[in-house]
């Protein structure tokens, strides 16, 4: 009976031999996944049931990222709720400030999550770890609560989209533009609660930090998750980070999908999500009149290493563009230990910039860039709703970390090769 990569997944984590789409399964989770937003109500209500103890204290993970540092009193409280229950449940997997790094760049780099995972976050881009060759869905924060006291959650096995990419990537066109390419043609409700899985000649010659990019938008088309096939990039990523054993799976030829999309991706250029949704895609190159008053460049979805190195390449020897504010997030820690080793952060000081800690402040218009009223930013992060960095008569373009850097120079959107060739 042949199968896609996620049924066998979701299939060998819920004691059957297959698993087809619209079942109702009961499937054994491996990490469960909760954030200083999120993880708060769990908490609550795993109290209001009277549950004493998570089902194992290594395979829950609690990232205090999206409003720390404390902006308030308020997100101070939020984070003291997940600091105390981390203590008395004794987590393996909690993160301190100094530690603490943006969830979905944290739990890859540090090995909890891996491939033939089933992963279970009360975030919505929980469906970044596909990359990795894993189930991985996002749910609400009282589905958080159950995963944590029992070790097991309720999942309807979603149908399956593949999309294959072949031809070859033009200069500067990176995962992040990929996505945003996808998400322009289906539509950000084209995937509803299916799995999108991403293929071809084009996708196993990403780097992981793009596939991870890639996966972590499918929410944005409306999917249950992303998912990519592990190969010897994944092999290379995990090997000497990943705390359990790696499980790998692969889609069977003859696999059954909702529907198949194949691109040509040869003659693609950097493109731009415009207000007010991911899928209002345009070329970067035809927006070049578009005035930006901020640049954000960090996220879950491009705050990692190989983002942070192609602004800096971008921005080096170059300045800002003056009434431009260029705020820089790197993901973790370590990411940002091994840009400060690089002279990455250097460089980006040297033109102007502003290098935050690891947060998801300005994503989500918690902190650390709000966007006022009428003001426009160009982010690297993954929505661009109405009001979701600030003001709701702001507006928010997304783009690649080139494309991101780029326009911080001219202060206009721009195509990276008007500013870096």
């Amino acid at each position: 009976m042949a199968m896609t990569i996620t049924e066998k997944i979701i299939a060998a984590h819920s004691g059957r031999e297959a698993a087809r789409p619209g079942d109702f399964v009961f499937a054994r989770v491996d990490i469960a996944l909760g954030n200083d937003i999120t993880a708060p109500i769990a908490i609550r209500e795993l109290a209001a049931a009277g549950i004493e103890r998570v089902w194992d204290r290594t395979r829950v993970a609690l990232v205090p990222d999206h409003f720390t540092p404390a902006k308030d009193i308020a997100s101070a409280e939020q984070a003291k709720v997940l600091r105390d229950f981390a203590r008395a449940q004794g987590l393996t997997h909690y993160w301190e400030i100094g530690r603490m790094g943006v969830e979905h760049a944290l739990l890859p780099e540090q090995g909890v999550v891996g491939p033939g995972d089933l992963v279970i976050g009360a975030d919505s881009h929980t469906c970044t770890y596909g990359a990795l060759g894993a189930f991985a869905a996002g749910v609400g924060s009282t589905d958080l609560a159950a995963v944590m006291a029992i070790g097991k959650a309720w999942l309807r096995v979603p149908e399956s989209m593949k999309f294959t990419f072949t031809g070859r990537r033009r200069p500067w066109v990176s995962g992040k533009d990929l996505i945003l390419y996808t998400i322009g043609e289906v539509g950000v409700s084209g995937a509803l609660y299916r799995a999108m899985e991403f293929a071809g000649p084009v996708i196993e010659g990403l780097p992981m930090d793009d596939r991870l990019s890639m996966c972590n938008m499918a929410i944005e088309a409306g999917a249950k998750s992303g998912i990519i096939a592990p190969d010897a990039v994944t092999r290379q990523y995990v090997r000497g980070r990943l705390e359990r054993e790696a499980v790998y799976y692969a889609s069977d030829p003859g696999a059954a999908y909702a529907r198949q999309f194949e691109w040509d991706v040869s003659g693609l250029e950097p493109v731009v999500a415009c207000p007010n949704l991911p899928d209002n895609v345009k070329p970067a190159a035809a927006l070049s009149d578009v005035r930006i008053d901020q640049v954000v460049i960090g996220s879950c979805t491009n705050g990692r290493l190989s983002d942070l190195e192609t602004a800096a390449k971008i921005l080096n020897g170059r300045r800002v563009a003056e009434g431009v504010r260029c705020l820089i997030f790197p993901a973790t820690p370590a990411i940002e230990r091994e840009a400060l080793r690089r002279g990455y952060l250097e460089t980006f000081l040297d033109a102007g910039a502003v290098v935050s800690p690891p947060t998801c402040g300005p994503c989500l218009g918690g902190h650390m860039g709000i966007l006022a009223e009428g003001e426009v930013a160009l982010a690297t992060t993954n929505r661009n709703f109405t009001g979701r960095m600030g003001h709701p008569r702001s507006q928010v373009y997304l783009a690649s970390p080139a494309v991101a850097a780029a326009s911080a120079v001219t202060g206009r959107i721009t195509h990276p090769a008007e500013v870096a060739g």
